[in-house]
């Protein structure tokens, strides 16, 4: 665990449906002799404190992982809702930041939560906004709560405006928000992580 991880809570966002591999949970997916979520975890525990899983359904299927597992406290609300909870969760256990990252998304840099501190921040690289990569304020837990109970956007850019979060450059090659949406995706993921040094 990294200097001041105690005072970070970590996420996973792995709601997404893999609606484009033929359903599923992409973190559940074999990657380099483990699983998608198992290639993203090793990068992100030694970053945080307490972990969480967010994701809706039947929560036995993470088992293997030992982690909570988070539903949405607001349906039909789209990744924002993971956060909320996350968020949620963060503030229950005394955490100060909340570091949120896809779980089709393995290869995340080992000092992301260093580089987007202090929060609010999300990460920015080749081109592209990744919303879902933020290091949140655990105060943002009530505006957000009252944001989605309100009617607001469903964006988690739109958001993440309204509290300031600011895009932090990462120029890093290839791109570690690399993620997970199709079999290709997953076959260049299996060459990647063939080339990637021991732990």
């Amino acid at each position: 665990m990294c200097r001041g991880a105690a005072v970070i809570a970590g996420l996973v966002l792995a709601g997404g449906s893999a609606s484009r591999m033929g359903g599923g949970d992409k973190g559940l997916l074999p990657l380099g002799g483990a699983r998608v979520l198992d290639v993203l975890l090793a990068r992100l525990a030694p970053q945080v404190g307490p972990i969480a899983i967010s994701a809706n359904g039947d929560a036995a299927r993470f088992d293997g992982f030992a982690l909570p597992v988070l539903p949405d406290m607001v349906l039909n609300a789209g990744p924002l809702a993971g956060v909320a909870a996350g968020l949620a969760w963060a503030d229950a256990r005394g955490a100060r930041w909340l570091l949120t990252v896809p779980g089709d998304t393995p290869f995340v840099p080992r000092d992301l939560a260093a580089r987007l501190a202090p929060a609010p921040a999300w990460a920015h690289s080749h081109g592209a906004l990744h919303p879902l990569v933020g290091l949140w304020p655990v105060t943002a837990a009530a505006p957000l709560a009252a944001w989605l109970a309100g009617g607001g956007s469903r964006r988690v850019r739109d958001f993440g405006a309204t509290i300031g979060m600011r895009a932090v450059p990462f120029d890093d090659t290839p791109d570690p928000f690399f993620n997970i949406n199709t079999r290709g995706d997953l076959s260049a993921a299996q060459s990647r992580v063939l080339l990637l040094p021991p732990d």
